[in-house]
Order: structure tokens, then sequence, then C-alpha cells
């Protein structure tokens, strides 16, 4: 079941959902992105985790700066290794 809404929004965000051929789906996505990030904080909060905005911005900032990290080869290296080790052949390595 779907609803029909009318929504205002700034003239930068109206430009971004302007270049999409669906705006519906591409903000239904968005939407259910941060609802399962909403999830999750509430679920982590129920077993005890202390999350913080401040906490959660650094742990952000921290995965960026190791995303960053990953070079082409790095990347070819972890894909080869994962695909030896889901065929089962990923030996002791030193």
């Amino acid at each position: 079941m779907t609803k029909k809404i009318a929504i205002s929004i700034p003239d930068d965000v109206a430009e971004r959902l302007e270049r999409e051929p669906n705006v519906s789906a591409f903000i239904t996505r968005a939407v259910r992105r941060q609802m399962a990030g909403e999830t999750t904080r509430e679920t982590l909060r129920s077993v005890g985790f202390r999350l913080t905005d401040e906490g959660l911005t650094e742990a952000g900032r921290k995965l960026d700066d190791a995303q960053a990290k990953i070079t082409p080869e790095l990347r070819a290296k972890a894909i080869a290794l994962l695909s030896e080790a889901s065929r089962g052949r990923l030996a002791s390595r030193d």
C-alpha cells in the first residue's frame, strides 16, 4: 500500500531530487536506511551499549579514514583472500 504526501524541502535537496528518475523510490530507500539505523541504535542501547552522537560521529570518521586507506592493490588482495577462504583453501599465513 502507498500513500501520497506533500513535503517542503530546501532548494538544494529539490535540485538533487530533480536528477532522479524515480523520486519516490529514492526517498523511500533513504528513509528506510534512516529507519534501519535508528532500529540498530535502539537495539544496541537496549542491550547495554551507551551510544552518543559524538561517539557515532567519531566512529563514522574513523570508518571513513580506514576506507580511504584501502588502495586498489589492497582491495584486490582482500578479494583474492576471500575467494580462497570461500573455497576452503585458506591456509595459515605468516
